[in-house]
């Protein structure tokens, strides 16, 4: 099978791998019908260090089931399914708490010898607890975008609106118009939120951020940009301030718009060890920190709904799509920002 593999910063990869297959009486393996680029894929994508043997790429997929192991019930050949970007048992502990994240036979594909899904096939761990099933939907449906989604970068952009406690009547500042900053103004507005501010500079970006219920968009940063919100929030900050990006002047900015009390909810993933919570930043205001990877597996049920019926389109972040041959152009497209996330069509 063809599969992505990163060897350093810059240097993406499709090569022919063999096929994955069952190790686990748990696993199952799955047949790609959409992939795609995330964000988060830039990181190393920057920074990496350099690996002889490559790193295979990609947490994001839908498919349709092609084996199981003997002990795997809920889903069978056949089945078309969501794949969470982290498998989880969906019974441990944390697992029924709500953390999949944290499960204690879960993982993150592309480590301990789970490969990642930016790949024609791929080996799931924990099938029964990580594979949702799609029940009347399959690889012609015009609702696949949407549906891939809620692998990752909606249900992340939820998850953030969910630990911000958004709800009717507050005031929430996303920052970032990245397509998870985007599907955090979506969520947000599913939520009940009154004012939503898009710290976004981007304007093809800023302008679905509109269409998703953003009522306001800054595009200054730093100190400007701290300014512009509160001048819109007549000096209180925002109740709720959704940061989406991961690195510190994004942080800087989600505590200096924060009103007292308020709620920061961090989802980009931290490009730094530590971060401010002094005086200055959290502790004088009594304000609150949440956030964390998105345990997508606690939403997938409700989000599957809403997409069914039309509820959301959360699919509309998706502005280029290529064959798996093609995934190192859209690597670069969304480093250049010439893409905001790249769809993977098998």
């Amino acid at each position: 099978m063809k599969a992505t593999l990163m060897y350093g910063p810059g240097d993406v990869r499709v090569e022919t791998v063999p096929d994955p297959e069952i190790v686990e009486p748990t696993d199952a393996i799955v047949r790609a019908v959409r992939a795609c680029v995330c964000g988060s894929d830039l990181h190393p994508y920057h920074s990496m260090k350099p690996d002889s043997k490559g790193r295979t790429m990609g947490h994001e997929l839908i498919g349709v089931v092609e084996d199981t192991g003997s002990a795997v019930s809920t889903v069978r050949k056949g089945d078309f399914v969501i794949v969470p970007f982290v498998y989880s048992d969906n019974t441990c502990v944390f697992c029924r708490e709500g953390v999949h994240t944290s499960c204690l036979h879960g993982g993150f594909y592309g480590t301990r010898g789970v490969g990642g899904l930016q790949a024609e096939l791929a080996r799931i761990p924990q099938a029964d607890g990580t594979l949702v099933a799609v029940p009347g939907v399959d690889e012609r449906s015009e609702l696949l975008p949407s549906l891939l989604t809620l692998s990752d970068v909606y249900l992340t952009g939820y998850h953030a609106a969910f630990m911000g406690r958004v709800e009717a009547g507050k005031t929430v500042t996303v920052i970032g118009d990245g397509a998870v900053g985007l599907s955090a103004v979506l969520a947000s507005r599913q939520l009940g939120a009154e004012r939503i501010i898009l710290m976004g500079r981007h304007a093809s970006r800023t302008d679905l951020g509109i269409e998703f219920g953003a009522t306001d968009v800054v595009a200054e940063r730093g100190d400007e940009g701290i300014g512009r919100v509160m001048e819109l929030t007549g000096g209180e900050g925002s109740h709720v301030v959704l940061e989406a990006v991961g690195h510190m002047p994004a942080y800087e900015q989600a505590y200096g718009v924060v009103r007292p009390g308020g709620i920061i909810s961090r989802v980009g993933v931290p490009q730094y060890e530590s971060a401010p919570i002094g005086w200055d930043s959290l502790f004088g205001k009594n304000a609150m920190l949440a956030g964390g990877p998105a345990p997508v597996r606690a939403y997938l049920e409700d989000a599957i709904r809403q997409v069914l019926s039309g509820e959301i389109d959360p699919g509309r972040v998706f502005d280029r799509t290529v064959g798996i041959d093609d995934v190192p152009t859209g690597y670069a497209a969304m480093d250049a920002r010439e893409a905001l996330k790249v769809l993977v069509a098998f």
